[in-house]
Order: structure tokens, then C-alpha cells, then sequence
């Protein structure tokens, strides 16, 4: 058996050497530190799930104001549709029954014209009643805007007149308008009905207007 050294001698009966001793904390103190930090945490987690959710709900609120002024601007956007739409129908409306009522005297004057007719006599009052219409008819047509225009002595132009014949003649330039079938008509500044026209050309010469085979009636 090995011999006891001094320190084993003067130790009290019953005690540990100082490398034999074990410090351990209660059981009950490890399980407040260990609930402290979970709680901690869970604290957190519940903070930050609150700010995600205040943020939502921000969103939510944005969403729903941009949705009733996109719902607002959209049903003022119809309204206006449907007033514009009302308001040309309107004015289509007054223009064509002015446009009518303006008919109505022409139509009158035929009348006149056809009972000066039927009540025989030289046929001067016939003539007389047509002319009377022609000229209440050109007057509708200048208050709307619609200008005669006259072709005849006028260089032929395509973009104004339409060659429905041509004739050889030593009186007219070459490509001049010598009669006209049909008038030319003009409604502002753009052309309205170009003029059936008959283009003259040099004695002997095949060629047309230039703008194409003529029409021969």
C-alpha cells in the first residue's frame, strides 16, 4: 500500500482533495436563466411579427384609397364619355334638321313650279320656277359652305376635274377644259365633287390629258 502524504495526513476525516471538487449550480436557477432567455426571444418574435403586420395593414389601407380614386376617375372618365357622346349627337341632331328645314323652301318652290305647269300658258313660268329652285339651291349649298367652281377656259387639272372625253381643237391650248359635263364642287378648301370635263388636244396628236385614258361618252 502506498505511503499517505502530509496533506492526506493533516486533511479532516471525510474531506475531498481540492482537484476532486465539482461547483454545480441548482437546478432550479438553470431553469430561470434558460425560460429568461426564451421569453426574450419569443418577445421579439412577437415584436417583429407586430411591426410586419402594422406595415400590412398600411399597405391594405394604401391599396384600398388608390383603388377608389382609380374606381372615382374611372366613372368620371364614363361620365364624360356619355356627356361627349351626348352633346355630338345633340348638335348631329340640330344640324340635320336645320339642314331639312332648309330643304323645305326648295321643295316649295318645286311645287309652285309644277302647279305653274299644270296650268299650261307658254311654259314661261316653268322656266321661271326652275330657275327659281336653281337658285335657291345654289344659295343652300353657299350657306353650308359648298362653292361651284368653273372649269371651262381653266388648264385641266386631275386633282380637280375628271376627263370623260377629249377633242381635237386649234382654238384651246392642249389640255384645256373646252365644256363640262357635270360642275365642280368645292366645300372649303377641299374638293367636294371634281368636274366631268372635256380636255382639248392638238390637231392630230393621239395623246390625252396625261392623267390616263379618257373616257369617251
Amino acid at each position: 500500500m502506498a505511503e499517505k502524504t502530509r496533506n492526506d495526513e493533516n486533511r479532516a476525516p471525510g474531506a475531498q482533495a481540492d482537484d476532486d471538487v465539482v461547483v454545480l449550480k441548482p437546478d432550479a436557477e438553470v431553469g430561470e436563466m434558460s425560460l429568461a432567455q426564451t421569453r426574450k426571444k419569443l418577445q421579439e418574435t412577437l415584436a417583429a411579427l407586430q411591426e410586419k403586420q402594422n406595415a400590412l395593414e398600411q399597405m391594405d389601407k394604401e391599396l384600398a384609397e388608390y383603388k377608389d380614386k382609380y374606381l372615382r376617375v374611372l366613372a368620371e372618365s364614363e361620365n364624360s364619355r356619355k356627356r361627349i357622346r351626348q352633346q355630338a349627337e345633340e348638335s348631329a341632331r340640330i344640324q340635320r334638321e336645320g339642314l331639312l328645314r332648309d330643304l323645305l323652301s326648295i321643295i316649295d318652290n318645286l311645287e309652285r313650279a309644277v302647279a305653274a305647269a299644270r296650268d299650261g300658258g307658254n311654259g314661261k313660268p316653268i322656266v321661271e320656277g326652275v330657275e327659281m329652285v336653281l337658285r335657291s339651291m345654289i344659295d343652300f349649298l353657299r350657306s353650308h359652305g359648298v362653292t361651284q367652281m368653273s372649269a371651262v377656259g381653266q388648264p385641266f387639272d386631275p386633282t380637280l376635274h375628271e376627263a370623260v372625253d377629249s377633242i381635237e381643237s386649234s382654238q384651246h391650248e392642249p389640255n384645256t377644259v373646252v365644256d363640262e359635263f357635270v360642275r365642280g364642287y368645292s366645300i372649303g378648301d377641299r374638293l367636294l365633287r371634281p368636274a366631268r370635263v372635256t380636255v382639248s388636244k392638238a390637231p392630230g396628236s393621239e395623246g390625252g390629258t396625261g392623267s390616263g385614258q379618257v373616257e369617251n361618252h
